[in-house]
């Protein structure tokens, strides 16, 4: 998704404030992204190996991969509301902000994607 928006020397016009509002509406919510980040580490994904040489296992990986994302989005929820509510934002600030989160999720959706079919080869094997 790209925006090219000039905002005039005023500010916001509203059609690019609402346009705005609609592609962070868009987003997935914090609140869902928290659902993913609390899952119990106990029954989650668990290994026990380490990852080459950082000592920690898979599952802390996939911890902290869901908790980046999430700050991501925060960041870009909180740069969003403050444009929209007049703080000194910069336009560009937030869209920058709102792309990251965006590209950030959808590297999490596509490693889970991966993980997934991993999973289901491996059932598949016969023993």
């Amino acid at each position: 998704m790209k925006f090219v928006m000039t905002p005039p020397a005023g500010g916001l016009s509203a059609h690019a404030a609402k346009d705005l509002a609609a592609s962070a509406a868009k987003s997935i919510s914090p609140a869902e992204l928290q659902q993913l980040g609390s899952v119990n580490s106990d029954t989650a994904l668990q290994s026990s190996g380490s990852v080459a040489g950082s000592g920690s296992n898979f599952a802390n990986v996939l911890g902290n991969l869901v908790n980046e994302v999430n700050q991501k989005q925060a960041a870009a929820g909180s740069a969003v509301t403050g444009l929209l509510s007049g703080q000194n934002v910069p336009l560009h600030q937030a869209m920058i902000s709102m792309e990251e989160a965006n590209v950030s999720f959808q590297m999490m959706v596509e490693v889970r994607n991966r993980l997934l079919d991993s999973y289901q080869e491996l059932m598949r094997m016969q023993i």
